[in-house]
Parts: C-alpha cells; sequence; structure tokens
C-alpha cells in the first residue's frame, strides 16, 4: 500500500487538532461547572482515579506501539495476510490485558482509601466510585480496542479522531447535564463508562467498513511472534518510566498534600496538558510517517528532517511557553480565585517542565517510529526511579514545589541526554550527535531569552480582567515570533 505521507500527516494534523481544541474546551467547561457546583475536592478525586488506572494500565506494556510498527513493512508491502495475523494477535493480548487489569485492580481495592489524605468530599463511597473507574478501564481493552491499529498503521489517524469527536460531544453533554440537574458524581462516572464502550463499537464498525480486508485471522510465525515478544518486553520500561515520571505526582500530592491541593495543581496542570495536546497531534501525525520515511530514505535526509522537526516543536513551544507566563496566574485569578492559585516559582516549573516535555516527546517519537526499544530499555526505569525518589523526598518539605522540580531534573538531566545518544547511535550518523546538541543548546538559549523578555513586558501590562487576559496573549504569541523569527535570519537556529 502506498502510503501519502505528506496528504495524510496534514489530514491527520487538521482533525487532531480539531479534536484537541473540542476537548481541551468542553473538559473545561465540565471542570469549571464541577468547580462551583460541587467543590474542587471532586476535581482532585477524579484525577486521583485516572492516575490510578493509568498505573494498572502498566499491563498494557506497550502492546499497542509494538503492534502498531510491526505493521508498518506489512501494511506498505500489501501483505495483507500478515496484518491480519497480528490483528488476531493484537486481538488475544488485549483479552488477556483487560483480565490481567480487572484482576491487579480488584486486589487493589483494600488500599484505596490510603491514597487519600483527608479531604474526600461528604457521602462518597470511594471503593464504588473505583470499581465504575475500574470497569471504564478493562472495557476499554475488552471491546474490539485492537481494531484501532488499522488506522494508526495505515497513518488514517483521522477516521478514530472523527468518531471520538461524536462519542465525545454525548459524554460531556450528558455530563453536564448530570452535575447541574442531579449533581451526582456517580452519574458522571457511569456515562464515562457506556461512551468509552459507544466509542470502541464505532471504531471497530469503521475499520470494517474502510479496510474489509483486515480482520483477526491467521497464524504468525513463530520467529516473528518471538520478535514481537521481545519489543513488547523492551516497552515495558518504557511503560514503567511514562507512568511514574507522570502519574506518581498525582498520586504522591494526593497522599501528602490531600485532594484539594491535587485539585489546585491539576487546573494547572489541565491547562499545561490541554496545549501540550496540540502538539501531540503533530507528533501522533507524523510518526507512521517517520516510521516510513526511516525505512526508505538515507540516514541524511531522515536527519535533515529532525532538523527541521526540532526547529518547528521549540520554535511551538517557545511561544506556548511565553504566553503561560504571561498569561497562566491573570486567568486562574478570574477562572477560579486566589485562593485556588499556586505561587509564581510553581508557574515557571510548570513552563520549564512543559519545555522540556515537548524535547523529550519529539525524541520519543523518533525512537517509537525506529522501534528502538531494545537498546532504550533501561532508560526509562532510571529516570522513572529518581524522579519518584526526589519526589517523596522533596514533598516533604518542598510541597508540589518538590513534586514538579524532581519531574524536571529526572528528564532533564538524566533522561533526555541518554535518549539523544541512543538516536544518534540506532538512527543517525553518530559524528553529527554533537551538533544536533549544539542546535538544542542555542534554540533553548534563544527560548529563555524570549521568555524573560516577554514576561517582563507582559508583567507591565496592569489592565485587569478580560482585556488585560487578551492584550497579554498579543504580546505572549507577538514577540516570541518576531524575536525568533530574527534569530532564524541570523543563522542561530
Amino acid at each position: 500500500m502506498k502510503i501519502e505521507r505528506t496528504k495524510n500527516a496534514v489530514r491527520n494534523v487538521f482533525f487532531g487538532t480539531a479534536l484537541k481544541c473540542y476537548k481541551m474546551l468542553l473538559p473545561f467547561l465540565l471542570r469549571t461547572v464541577m468547580i462551583y457546583q460541587m467543590g474542587i475536592g471532586y476535581v482532585g478525586l477524579n484525577g486521583l482515579f485516572v492516575s490510578v488506572l493509568q498505573v494498572l494500565n502498566l499491563a498494557e506494556l506497550g502492546v499497542g506501539s509494538a503492534m502498531v510498527f510491526s505493521m508498518y513493512k506489512p501494511v506498505a508491502e500489501d501483505d495483507t495476510a500478515t496484518v491480519c495475523a497480528l490483528m488476531r494477535l493484537y486481538r488475544l493480548y488485549y483479552r488477556v490485558i483487560g483480565g490481567v487489569i480487572a484482576i491487579a485492580g480488584g486486589l487493589l481495592t483494600p488500599f484505596v482509601p490510603y491514597l487519600v489524605r483527608g479531604d474526600i468530599p461528604e457521602g462518597i463511597n470511594l471503593y464504588l466510585l473505583y470499581g465504575m473507574n475500574l470497569l471504564a478501564t478493562v472495557l476499554s481493552y475488552w471491546l474490539f480496542a485492537y481494531k484501532s491499529s488499522v488506522f494508526r498503521a495505515c497513518q488514517r489517524n483521522d477516521i478514530p479522531d472523527k468518531i471520538m469527536l461524536l462519542t465525545s460531544t454525548i459524554q460531556y453533554a450528558l455530563q453536564l447535564a448530570v452535575i447541574c440537574i442531579w449533581k451526582d458524581y456517580y452519574g458522571y462516572v457511569m456515562v464515562l463508562l457506556l461512551t468509552q464502550a459507544l466509542h470502541n463499537v464505532l471504531t471497530a464498525k469503521a475499520s470494517d467498513r474502510l479496510y474489509p480486508e483486515y480482520t483477526a485471522r491467521g497464524e504468525l510465525p513463530q520467529e516473528q511472534v518471538k520478535l514481537l515478544h521481545g519489543r513488547i518486553r523492551d516497552l515495558l520500561t518504557a511503560k514503567i518510566g511514562y507512568v511514574v515520571v507522570n502519574e506518581a505526582d498525582t498520586i504522591v500530592i494526593s497522599a501528602f498534600l490531600g485532594l484539594t491541593m491535587l485539585g489546585i495543581y491539576q487546573n494547572y496542570y489541565l491547562i499545561l496538558t490541554s496545549v501540550s495536546g496540540f502538539l501531540t497531534v503533530i507528533f501522533q501525525a507524523v510518526t507512521a510517517g517517520i516510521g516510513n520515511s526511516l525505512i526508505v530514505e538515507s540516514k541524511e535526509k531522515n536527519l535533515g528532517d529532525l532538523r527541521k522537526l526540532t526547529r518547528l516543536i521549540i520554535w511551538l513551544s517557545c511561544c506556548c511557553s511565553s504566553c503561560f507566563l504571561c498569561l497562566y496566574q491573570p486567568f486562574m485569578e478570574l477562572w477560579v480565585g486566589k485562593e485556588c492559585m499556586l505561587q509564581d516559582p510553581a508557574v515557571i516549573l510548570l513552563v520549564v517542565y512543559f519545555y522540556v516535555l515537548e524535547l523529550n516527546q519529539l525524541m520519543n517519537t523518533y525512537k517509537d517510529a525506529a522501534g528502538i526499544w531494545h537498546r532504550d530499555r533501561f532508560r526509562p526505569l532510571v529516570t522513572a526511579g529518581a524522579n519518584l525518589v526526589m519526589n517523596l523526598a522533596t514533598v516533604q518539605f518542598l510541597g508540589v514545589y518538590g513534586v514538579l522540580l524532581s519531574t524536571v531534573l529526572s528528564t532533564l538531566i538524566i533522561g533526555m541526554p541518554w535518549l539523544v545518544h541512543h538516536l544518534f547511535h540506532e538512527i543517525f550518523p553518530a559524528e553529527e550527535c554533537s551538533g544536533y546538541i549544539r542546535l538544542l543548546l542555542r534554540c533553548t538559549a534563544v527560548t529563555v531569552v524570549i521568555c524573560i523578555v516577554t514576561a517582563a513586558i507582559g508583567g507591565l501590562i496592569h489592565v485587569e480582567g478580560w482585556a488585560g487576559l487578551v492584550i497579554r496573549l498579543i504580546i505572549g504569541l507577538t514577540i516570541p515570533n518576531g524575536i525568533f523569527f530574527f534569530f532564524n535570519k541570523c543563522g542561530i537556529v
């Protein structure tokens, strides 16, 4: 099958961006209504369950990434029999994974109250809510989840994105009604469970209609199965590392600082991850194209593409970081009030975390597209271990600031340098590594200068309310673009 990389990437970015906009605005509306109708504690409780279930999703072991990677070549070569055999194996894996999550989640049930410090909303049964969330997660694996792999391998992420737009509309409308009319958190979770099932069924129907030749049938040669198992074992460490770095923060804050502080932290984190989601659309849209390019193009061509994509991501990250510095605190004051705000040092740490996160996403995109999980298998574990140890140590005397600082340092000092080393010893010419690092350092230095200048100018604005936000947004968008364009013309970035 001929993959139209550019056309598919543009289409995926368009629909992915539309979905991200939608899934940023509607959850924001839901969260706002929940805060004012039910209280900040429910926001923290919701975030805690999401993080706990992400930990249980370790059972997935990176099966999805390994399976999609294994489909790139047979899809490109029109090897239908191999794709079908992979889907059959994928279906078996996900049935087992759903069972493992159900059992592990059941065993964890008695310990759920220990993950919350003090301020549990009145009348809430933690066990029942946890069980409902657990069931939603298990169903996401058992109901045709394997069929979505075809869209990813064929670089047609726009199809599941359209389905997600439909099911999300239904979900958000019903959840909003439940919160406003009944103020019932149990109903809120029940809607999530039902719409998750609906999304999986509709995705399966779309797969059957667009790719009827790809069905779960046939057997893979034992050698290929062994190779696939090896990839999954290697991806296990990446999965553990991702979960610990991204979800342990939430659990640590809940266990040591309480649901109220967790809710306040997650208000900030929601904004950050929503903006980050737009850049994630780019990564998801180009991953299959990068995987195809790494197979058919030269190392020099792929290195040139990496440099171009790096400049693009840093430019976008710089603009977003500048806007964060100008807008975070004024927006939070308007949205939730001063009593639900973090101090300025936390905002600076969040901005640094965002910038480091985007660079890390870029490098992981190339790692996943190339499938170099075996060489990289120890790095995520070491990074996650350092992050968890620092989390537990610093939260005792620095609170939420220590949690953020731990995540930034573990990724910046341990994770990223190690990952760059792997990329330039597996994918790109090793002698070009130092040149790429110099590019990263130059672009980062320019980003720091731009953020300082933009924040200083934004701080001079004393207009309050929404008018002040609009002025700061204009500053956060125009100044970084102007300065970045100047440095680009000078050949610095």
